[in-house]
């Protein structure tokens, strides 16, 4: 059995007493437990959940089913002993003893208990106590019971001292495209701890996008942005997403406004032109785009990063100078969808390899934000990454990947002279 206690029941009964009702909303198939109210003494009960949306258990009925009490620091001590050996209880006289204030006799079949231990740390320093316990007090005895304190913290703000939180939660990034890449990075860059981020997509969530899609089956016939902002909302909620259905070529003027606020573009989106348009927006607005994609039906995964650098070419031109170089352009092959097969083009394009490439787009955009911000642990060995997802020797340089899961990096190509893109309007 386990027993969750919130941080308002915590601060409770850690600054009342010296006892109290405890009611608790009960999962019995599972065996855990989350308090769901106290009182102090004999009073009647008052709520210490949270709002409904944050509520553990909320399908679950309370019960008034025991008591919470303050103890002397040797009772948890005790507790400690006990829980290191399976099955082993405290007697009941021993128990009793060790609890000065709203003991009860316990009947069938018993109730649970939660005692406070104040000034452990003093008593005890060298066994990191808690000061909260819990109990099942029967006939036969009491028997140590599993607890869990909600901490005062969760979340992102968990990680400050090992990783650049602040940073990152002043940080803004555009993300076009919410499809399968596109989920997947967005829920990756959430976990990185960015602060906000603006998703844009027109499409609606289908049945055939949940093989490879991160939201649930529930959303479908719903915008993919909306969707995934809610799934967002609930599982990263340090990350504020603003969802936008828009298309980035149809609206490129609504996003060309957008990305004045923006830090940071990452495009997940099907087909060259999406792509381009992004390249250009991003490469005019002064920011870097990473631009993530599959390519040879999914068999590697590409990262570009384009930066609004003189000496690195845009989208095209980099394309441009692999055919240059006697390399071929894979670009117009995005066009096929990876999620559309036939009979003669079968559709091998699988999620976890999807989302693998989501995971290295989020980290280069993440990377790219950090180095900038005075992280040099975190630059990059290159501008154009290229993941073995399948192996494909017999492909043309430098997409010729002998080995699945081989990493390539590449630098950046210069402008094409004359790259409407490139050069200044």
């Amino acid at each position: 059995m386990l027993i969750l206690i919130p941080q308002s029941a915590a601060a409770i009964m850690r600054s009342s007493g010296p006892w109290g009702r405890l009611s608790l909303r009960i999962n019995h198939p599972e065996r855990f437990a989350v308090v769901r109210g106290l009182s102090e003494r004999g009073d009647g009960i008052f709520p210490v959940e949270p709002p409904p949306e944050h509520r553990l258990l909320g399908s679950y009925p309370p019960v008034s089913t025991g008591w919470w009490c303050r103890v002397h620091a040797d009772l948890h001590l005790m507790w400690l002993a006990l829980s290191a050996r399976r099955g082993m209880l405290m007697k009941l006289d021993a128990f009793k003893a060790a609890v000065p204030n709203g003991y009860k006799a316990p009947g069938d079949p018993g109730y649970w208990a939660i005692t406070h231990a104040p000034g452990l740390k003093d008593a005890y320093p060298e066994h990191n106590l808690p000061d909260l316990v819990a109990w099942h007090v029967t006939r036969e005895g009491a028997q140590p019971i599993s607890v869990s304190v909600e901490p005062e913290a969760t979340g992102i703000c968990q990680l400050k001292d090992h990783w650049p939180v602040h940073e990152l939660q002043n940080t803004r990034i555009m993300l076009i495209g919410a499809g399968s890449i596109g989920s997947a990075t967005a829920h990756a860059l959430a976990g990185y701890g960015i602060g906000h981020l603006t998703l844009v997509d027109p499409d609606r969530l289908d049945w055939h996008n949940l093989v490879r899609h991160t939201s649930a089956r529930r959303h479908i016939g719903r915008s993919k942005v909306t969707a995934l902002a809610e799934d967002l909302a609930a599982l990263r909620p340090d990350t504020t997403v603003t969802p936008w259905a828009l298309d980035v070529i149809e609206h490129a003027d609504q996003i060309r406004a957008l990305l004045a606020d923006t830090h940071l573009v990452v495009c997940t989106a099907d087909g060259v032109a999406p792509r381009r348009v992004t390249g250009h927006l991003a490469r005019r607005a002064g920011l870097t785009a990473v631009l993530a994609c599959v390519l040879q039906d999914g068999a590697l995964g590409e990262i570009l990063r384009l930066r609004p650098w003189p000496q690195h070419g845009c989208l095209t031109c980099r394309r441009q100078s692999l055919a240059q170089a006697g390399g071929l352009d894979p670009e117009p092959a995005l066009d096929a969808g990876y999620g559309t097969g036939t009979r003669h083009r079968p559709m091998t394009a699988v999620g976890s390899d999807l989302h693998l490439v989501a995971q290295l787009a989020a980290k280069t955009a993440v990377a790219t934000i950090l180095e900038r911000a005075g992280h040099p642990d975190q630059r990059l060995p290159g501008e154009h990454a290229l993941l073995g997802l399948r192996r494909q020797p017999d492909w043309a340089p430098p997409f010729d990947l002998g080995h699945t899961a081989e990493l390539r990096w590449l630098p950046a190509t210069p402008p094409i002279s004359g790259c409407p893109t490139c050069e200044a309007p």
